[in-house]
């Protein structure tokens, strides 16, 4: 296919001003750049002739001898350079679009203080632990185990052996990144003789072999405050990995799983549990002990007739958290003995002929059924 005219392929006209190539360069590469359009044939194409009629066209010897000769006075003057290079300060053509090229291109600039030797915060760790039911409505306290990377002491976390510093990567001049050109692309890369840190030791640490690292194996003790529930975590400030070249060390993250209760459990600050009454308790009345999940005994009044499923609430037995307590629910469940003695059949016979037995009962709305 014909190669397009360079103004054409801009959308201008010819003799138009170097900011407006600047201007229409940057929408058609911002439009077609492939990082944009994964897998476009076409719209690599145009980029790539978007990319060459800018290299002509910003250039004034080149866009002279275009506008002289159009391509026969610029034959061999494009194409196959670091693309990069291509640009007479991408910063000044792409203004506020610089971080978006940024990206396209491998992001080869370092953020401030990550030069040579830049200080910074250590990563996080994560410790998982399992505690009790109990344990967590009332808080407890643990030491648990686990290892770290600290500071090395011989090199104060330099990894440089007797003071002897570092100094800026020959390879990557401290950038951190190679780049390669592959046509009108510049790929960037971690540069392999420093590991994108920008520098090289020249005398590395005999302890720590120049990482500025030691593996330690710690023991500390993580309070566990009351109302800790399923899935949350503890932070304990500075217990994770050293930072790099002497920084500070990241937390530790100490995830919390509850182990079910037998007997209880929890929604919020409430606690629920279920207590057995006989039927004579439930039709004719009763004062229950009830256990509470901190092992105290309260007494419980069952009130007559109480149904099977009714709830039974004790203030402050729930849940502590933030100076206030939930509630303990106990739901009464009406246990029918599955066997009855000779009297006790007799008795209950009795009771039935005094009561009278409803042979055609009707169904229970399932309003009257809500919290059984």
């Amino acid at each position: 296919m014909a190669k397009r005219d360079y103004y054409e392929v801009l959308g201008l006209q010819k003799g138009a001003s170097k900011d407006d190539i600047k201007k229409a360069y940057r929408k058609l590469a911002i439009q077609y750049h492939p990082d944009k359009n994964p897998g476009n044939k076409e719209a690599e194409e145009k980029f790539k002739e978007a990319t060459e009629a800018y290299e002509i066209l910003s250039d004034d010897q080149k866009k002279a001898a275009y506008d002289q000769f159009g391509f026969a006075g610029v034959e061999g003057m494009s194409g196959g350079r670091d693309f990069s290079s291509a640009f007479h300060g991408f910063e000044d053509i792409f203004g506020d679009f610089s971080g978006i090229f940024d990206t396209f291109f491998g992001g080869g600039r370092r953020s401030s203080g990550g030069g040579p030797g830049g200080v910074r915060q250590g990563a996080n760790l994560r410790y998982d632990m399992e505690i009790s039911f109990k344990d967590a409505v009332f808080g407890t306290k643990k030491e648990i185990q686990y290892s770290h990377n600290e500071s090395c002491p011989s090199c104060s976390g330099t990894g440089a052996a007797g003071g002897s510093g570092r100094k800026v990567c020959p390879t990557c001049q401290g950038s951190g990144q190679i780049r390669h050109s592959q046509g009108f692309f510049s790929v960037a890369s971690t540069c392999p003789s420093c590991g994108g840190e920008g520098y090289v030791i020249e005398h590395p640490c005999k302890e720590c072999g120049g990482s500025g690292m030691r593996k330690k194996r710690q023991k500390i003790m993580v309070t566990i405050p009351a109302g800790m529930d399923d899935g949350k975590r503890v932070v304990i400030p500075r217990q994770g990995e050293a930072g790099p070249n002497g920084g500070p060390p990241g937390d530790l993250y100490v995830f919390i799983r509850v182990k079910p209760h037998e007997y209880f459990e929890r929604q919020n600050l409430d606690l629920y549990c279920a207590v057995p009454v006989s039927v004579t308790q439930a039709a004719l009345g009763a004062d229950i002990h009830v256990t509470t999940l901190d092992g105290k005994t309260t007494k419980v009044k069952i009130t007559p007739g109480i149904q099977n499923g009714q709830m039974l609430r004790i203030r402050d037995e729930g849940v502590p958290a933030a100076g206030r307590r939930g509630s303990l629910y106990v739901k009464v469940m009406v246990q029918v003995p599955a066997k009855l003695s000779r009297r006790g059949r007799e008795l209950m016979e009795e009771l039935s002929r005094v009561e009278g037995e409803n042979e055609s009962p009707k169904p229970i709305p399932l309003s009257d059924l809500a919290g059984h």
